[in-house]
């Protein structure tokens, strides 16, 4: 009765079933997972967000399959700002990067072809890749002080059934940046193999030097999908506004974006009034971003000052967006490991093999966490451990 391609395992693993089971029990504890920055006490302008979706051109349908140009030109004036230029014309609106990877799948992937993803990185892909009939390659990053792609796991990944090569930038939970080294090999090996990038750059802002990475929405060496939205820009995943900018060769641009149009017009997904909210709703970062990263550091710094006296455990080094890895012995797996935590400690920590770590002895922590949360939770981690 059922497609084979929604043939996943619903089943509650052994963390989630720990996780529920403390929650209906009434248990309360530290959550150093959380994602959401609607719930991490941010201060947001709710009178300009709440204002700029009051409006009455909301009431007339104006059918646009790329989106409204309003709203167009104000993801084009955000790249603008950062020193990069993109053309309106040339941006595609969605209502989430997950939609956005399911319209590039479409357009770029036949049935059974191939798309490289890195690991570690999100799990979300596994399930958009099996939604659009797409079997996906993973390609390692490997860690040596810091990260970086193994560009000849790339290389040798690469088939004839490849459509695209994907890139999280930063990676999640990673941190880690695409370095000009590493974008200029995978530029050459798309254009010597026929393929595209599709670049994630929901994090892109939160470079935590404080400098601005260049972003990959003027490449021009190949065809390349960009995806980011307002979920993480300006904190606001609620308001469902993301896009596709298409930037490369210019014949490749211009087929794509005609073939995108069609996928766009078939669905027409995004509403009215966060398309004529987006100007304000883009500024809002200024703000947003300024909290998150006030917080990044200082929690980033918080753990740096409690590992320093446990030498026996570490954090990888991070460049970037919202998470931080713990490496600890690995005296046991990083799921036992969690569930120990939960139960004897109170504290919610994600492991590490949810995001395919290679081996075990990692926990992934979220630094948005509100920071007397972070504190303590972080202290009775190393307390257990060091225990």
């Amino acid at each position: 009765m059922f497609s084979r391609r929604t043939e996943w395992g619903l089943a509650p693993n052994r963390f989630t079933e720990a996780v529920l089971a403390a929650q209906n029990a009434g248990q309360e504890f530290l959550d150093l997972t959380i994602s959401n920055p609607t719930r991490t006490g941010l201060f947001y302008d709710r009178a300009a967000v709440l204002d700029a979706l009051r409006n009455e051109k909301a009431l007339d349908y104006d059918p646009q399959p790329k989106g409204l140009l309003s709203a167009r030109e104000a993801v084009a004036s955000y790249y603008l700002h950062r020193g990069e230029r993109v053309g309106a014309e040339h941006v595609v609106l969605t209502t989430s990067t997950s939609e956005g990877y399911s319209y590039v799948f479409r357009l770029l992937a036949d049935l059974g072809a191939e798309v490289l993803v890195p690991k570690p990185s999100y799990p979300l892909f596994d399930f958009l890749a099996d939604l659009q009939d797409v079997k996906l390659i993973p390609y390692p990053l490997i860690y040596d002080h810091r990260w970086q792609i193994d560009l000849h796991s790339v290389e040798q990944a690469v088939s004839a059934r490849t459509a695209a090569i994907v890139l999280v930038h930063p990676n999640n939970p990673t941190g880690s940046y695409v370095s000009s080294q590493e974008r200029a090999r995978l530029n050459q090996l798309c254009a010597e193999h026929g393929i595209s990038l599709i670049v994630d750059e929901v994090f892109l802002d939160y470079a935590h030097d404080g400098s601005a990475p260049r972003s990959f929405v003027d490449n021009a060496e190949a065809l390349t999908f960009t995806l980011s939205g307002l979920s993480k820009i300006s904190a606001l995943p609620q308001m469902k506004l993301a896009w596709i900018a298409v930037t490369g060769p210019q014949e490749l641009v211009r087929e794509a974006m005609a073939r995108l149009e069609v996928i766009a017009d078939t669905y027409l997904s995004v509403n009215a009034p966060v398309q004529l909210a987006a100007p304000a709703l883009l500024d809002q970062r200024k703000s947003i971003q300024t909290q998150l990263m006030s917080r990044l550091r200082a929690n980033l710094c918080e753990l740096d000052r409690q590992l320093s006296s446990n030498p026996a455990h570490s954090r990888l080094d991070v460049e970037g967006g919202w998470y931080a890895a713990l490496r600890v012995p690995a005296t046991q797996s990083d799921e036992d490991l969690a569930i120990t935590l939960l139960r004897e400690c109170a504290v919610l920590g994600h492991p590490g093999h949810f995001y395919d770590f290679p081996s075990d002895g990692h926990l992934v922590l979220s630094l948005i966490t509100e920071r007397q949360i972070f504190r303590e939770g972080i202290s009775r981690i190393l307390s257990f451990l060091k225990a």
